[in-house]
């Protein structure tokens, strides 16, 4: 029986072993996940960056757009429901609706329900665009999971999603 070819090292075994060196009495299990937690994360963010600056925009208007997109007909939301689900302040939201109106993606008009609340609207080529979009973040996505098998990216999807829940309580 042949044995197990050895794991590829990483940047984060580096660190590890490192740390063992220094600190042995550290528990790095943890260190192990979350380093490469985030190095995937700043990995994918540049990839899907420049997906989307094919098309003029930054991840984080992708972000209002899509979440528009995401809505449902007529693609509709105040400002106050894009902060709230984006996470953003009032003030970083305003910035990207001037941005993105300018490039005429979206509109902002009056409130029928509300004097003093506006409405955000995609625009017939927002929509196009942030269509388009999604399928290039997602390629970019699709691509860099093919690393793994189906019933292993699966399981990781599953693992994460744990995890996501853990924390976020």
């Amino acid at each position: 029986m042949s044995a197990s070819p050895e794991p590829r090292k990483d940047p984060v075994d580096a660190i590890i072993e490192q740390w063992a060196e220094v600190r042995p009495d550290l528990d790095t299990a943890a260190m192990e996940v979350f380093g490469r937690v985030y190095r995937l994360a700043r990995a994918m963010g540049d990839r899907i960056d420049k997906a989307y600056a094919r098309y003029g925009i930054s991840r984080g208007e992708f972000d209002v757009l899509a979440t528009l997109r995401r809505s449902g007909e007529p693609y509709t939301l105040s400002p106050r429901e894009l902060s709230a689900t984006l996470m953003l302040t009032t003030g970083g939201m305003t910035g990207r609706l001037d941005k993105l109106e300018r490039a005429g993606l979206l509109r902002r008009s009056p409130d029928p329900h509300d004097r003093r609340g506006l409405q955000v609207t995609l625009t017939g080529e927002g929509l196009r665009l942030t269509d388009e979009a999604v399928g290039a973040g997602l390629a970019v996505q699709t691509e860099a999971l093919s690393a793994l098998d189906g019933e292993r990216a699966e399981q990781l999807a599953d693992l994460l999603r744990e995890l996501l829940f853990a924390t976020e309580r």
